[in-house]
């Protein structure tokens, strides 16, 4: 089965960014935190995907940084996947209820058949979504 082995992110404060993320993987199957030392010495947080398949990393920005540009080179979006539709809604609930700048859903898309998502932002701005495709094996032939 192809996997991302890992992403890693660099956020503007740990303090205010890991718990965002826990706080919005955890229901998503997302297991524990793990800390490695980065190779200028910080540290990176760790958080583990379902079934222990990839991770996300989080560490804190070393310099000022000028905000995300999606549509410069580096990062557009990242997507995490739900079992469910009510679990894409429950996300879009717990993001109403941090004050999360939601940027649209959570309601189906034209991607492939039966893909509902909600689209969102960081605390730092970065685009991320979280969906469920229903219908994928059918679009895909299996």
């Amino acid at each position: 089965m192809p996997t991302l082995d890992h992403l890693d992110l660099v956020v503007a404060s740990i303090e205010r960014s890991l718990p965002f993320y826990t706080g919005l993987l955890k229901p998503l199957g997302w297991r524990g935190v793990r800390e490695v030392e980065g190779e200028r010495g910080e540290t990176i947080h760790y958080l583990w995907g379902p079934n222990l398949r990839g991770s996300l990393g989080l560490r804190e920005a070393q310099g000022p940084g000028h905000g995300p540009d999606r549509y410069e080179i580096g990062l557009h979006h990242v997507a995490f996947g739900a079992r469910s539709r009510k679990l894409v809604d429950r996300c879009a609930s717990w993001l109403g209820d941090q004050d999360i700048q939601i940027e649209s859903g959570p309601k189906e898309y034209d991607y492939t058949p039966g893909y509902y998502a909600v689209f969102f932002y960081d605390p730092d701005g970065l685009k991320l979504e979280v969906l469920h495709r229903s219908r994928i094996r059918a679009a895909v032939g299996r």
